[in-house]
């Protein structure tokens, strides 16, 4: 490490033991849902009046103009003082990567700096009733109209559509040309005529996810990511941010905090607490993981290669722990536990089935037969 990365660690370690909420370090698990939603919009915008929101992007679109390793190194100090994971995390982790390699430069003036200052909540519009693993079966149609397009359809799972401002949309454009070069890429504002939501209530009793429906809703040409018909190559690159290391540390920030305490669980010798050792280690394999893998960040085929199996790491290792701790006869946090086993059976559903992925690492890290 070097003497910069060490000053980086010191200041942002010091800079988190002020800033992140007590209520949030203690009582978490007491929380209502809409106390959590303002203490993690409230976050991403202590975030970046601290410096730490966008620290490997380049300064001209807003960031810090650090690298990947220290964004990665401030997530894992994170993790370590059980902070909040921001509202905004569609816009920072998704949408903003996309725009990096697709968006033209008015969509990264106009949105980046945006979302890195809290200001903006975006969703993810892929998914659909009929389209989900098959994300190339999408049947929301954007019609061509003067000055824009009018998208008309349905999506499913849409995190955060009831709080967002924008969503990154992907919608049929052509009728006629072959699967996979039909489909466009949109960014929609979320706050005009014709959209209308309906949450989803989880298992857990959460409300995270909901159906969104689309009427006849204007998008601008301005707001075409890419080429029209070339949508699915943008999606790629969205699903690539989401699949992999960024996403799999930030998720490593919640385990972390899940498996605190866990620990305080199992705070006696015998078995149940080596069993909590062993998964430290499992989990601990995912924070290494993606270390390694900032040593071929120059490398995009070899970086992509090492963090492609980091999804189903993450989440198969968070469905393990719960698994585990909703069977112990922990009083305290017995609520908790049924929460977090509930909250997380879908984990290795969203972001693409755990199927899908396998067959992503056969096919194209282990050069598999199909």
């Amino acid at each position: 490490m070097t003497v910069v990365q060490t000053s980086f660690l010191e200041t942002a370690s010091a800079w988190l033991e002020e800033n992140v909420p007590e209520r949030w370090r203690t009582e978490r698990n007491a929380l209502a849902e809409d106390e959590k939603i303002d203490i993690r919009r409230e976050w991403d915008r202590q975030l970046y009046a601290g410096g730490y929101s966008g620290l490997s992007l380049p300064p001209e679109v807003g960031g810090r103009g650090l690298g990947l390793r220290e964004e990665v190194l401030f997530h894992e100090l994170a993790a370590r003082a059980h902070a909040p994971e921001g509202l905004g995390r569609i816009g920072r982790i998704l949408t903003v990567p996309t725009l990096l390699v697709h968006g033209s430069e008015q969509q990264r003036s106009r949105y980046i700096q945006e979302i890195l200052r809290g200001e903006s909540v975006w969703c993810q519009g892929f998914s659909e009733p009929g389209a989900g693993s098959d994300l190339a079966s999408v049947t929301t149609q954007a019609r061509r109209v003067d000055g824009g397009y009018l998208l008309s359809g349905q999506k499913i799972w849409t995190s955060f559509a009831q709080y967002a401002d924008r969503c990154i949309l992907l919608a049929r454009t052509s009728t006629s040309e072959p699967r996979y070069r039909n489909l466009s890429y949109f960014l929609l504002d979320m706050k005009q005529p014709g959209i209308t939501f309906r949450t989803i209530k989880q298992i857990s009793g959460d409300s995270h996810f909901a159906e969104v429906f689309l009427d006849d809703v204007f998008v601008p040409d301005e707001d075409l990511v890419g080429e029209e018909n070339n949508g699915w190559a943008v999606a790629m690159t969205t699903l690539t941010a989401e699949r992999g290391g960024i996403e799999a540390i930030t998720r490593y920030v919640e385990m972390r905090g899940d498996l605190d305490t866990l620990e305080r669980c199992c705070a006696t010798e015998g078995a149940p607490r080596e069993r909590v050792q062993d998964m430290d280690t499992a989990l601990e394999l995912v924070r290494w993981q993606v270390m390694k893998a900032l040593d071929f960040m120059d490398d995009d085929r070899e970086f992509f290669r090492r963090t492609c199996v980091l999804k189903v790491m993450w989440s198969e290792q968070w469905q393990r722990m719960t698994e585990f701790a909703v069977e112990l006869p922990c009083s305290e946090h017995r609520e908790h536990w049924r929460h977090q086993y509930l909250e997380v059976r879908a984990a290795s559903i969203y972001s693409g089935s755990n199927e899908i992925q396998r067959n992503i690492i056969g096919d194209r890290v282990l050069g598999l037969p199909r």
